[in-house]
């Protein structure tokens, strides 16, 4: 597969040492049930996070938060300088549109849309020139290895395929972070590796910062560090050789 192109990652190449994501102390709880107890992390430009832990100890939970999907009950959590507690709904929605990016277990493309009309959703969503989103959209497909599906529909498409589009999309807006929750869940173990191979490939050539929720011990092993979860608390730090 051919790297993205000088013109489609220069905005993307930033200084590894930046600080895009912040979490002081974060805590979350549903219907009473402490789920989150005091969470704290940072994630720099470029680098690969994993988080790992049993089910329920809070990893899908605090990827939400530092989505802006969910609002944490307490703590700060600061996206490039930005107090995600202090914006408003509006102000929640267009972080997320235009500064991260978001990968699912399940693919979740739409299924009356073509795999390059998925790609190129978020691009309309961002007012992107349609000469400009055309080229992106080629650009990315072509680098995650499925241009020639890119009239097929989402039932058309094997599960390795649908996760390719599924990244290229998180990636259209050249996003500062991209989250991935549990990305090779739903794969065999081939496809499963090649798409944690492709997305160390891509955050390398991008700057893009990944956090990665996962049960896999395989998908530890293209990220810089790993934190554990157990019972919403961080259990283990571990710094990680990613090569």
């Amino acid at each position: 597969m051919e790297p993205l192109t000088k013109t489609e990652t220069s905005s993307q190449r930033a200084d590894r040492s930046e600080l895009v994501l912040t979490a002081l102390d974060v805590t979350k709880s549903y219907a009473g049930r402490p789920v989150l107890r005091g969470v704290s992390l940072e994630l720099h430009a470029g680098e690969r996070l994993a988080l790992t832990g049993p089910s329920g100890s809070g990893k899908s939970t605090l990827l939400n938060c530092l989505g802006g999907v969910d609002r944490a009950d307490g703590g700060s959590i600061r996206f490039k300088n930005r107090a995600l507690e202090a914006l408003d709904g509006d102000g929640l929605t267009e972080v997320r549109r235009r500064d991260i990016g978001t990968i699912f277990q399940f693919f979740h493309l739409l299924p009356t849309l073509t795999a390059a009309e998925n790609v190129e959703l978020p691009l309309q969503l961002n007012g992107v020139a349609p000469a400009e989103r055309a080229e992106r959209v080629h650009a990315l497909l072509k680098r995650v290895g499925v241009l020639g599906r890119a009239q097929a529909l989402p039932g058309e498409l094997s599960g390795g395929e649908m996760q390719r589009v599924a990244i290229a999309r998180a990636l259209a807006h050249r996003p500062a972070v991209l989250l991935a929750d549990e990305p090779t869940g739903n794969l065999d173990s081939r496809n499963g590796a090649i798409i944690l191979e492709l997305l160390r490939e891509l955050s390398d050539e991008t700057g893009t910062a990944l956090l990665l929720v996962t049960h896999s011990g395989a998908a530890t092993h293209i990220c810089h560090r790993e934190i554990h979860l157990r019972d919403g608390l961080i259990a283990g730090v571990r710094d990680k050789d990613a090569d």
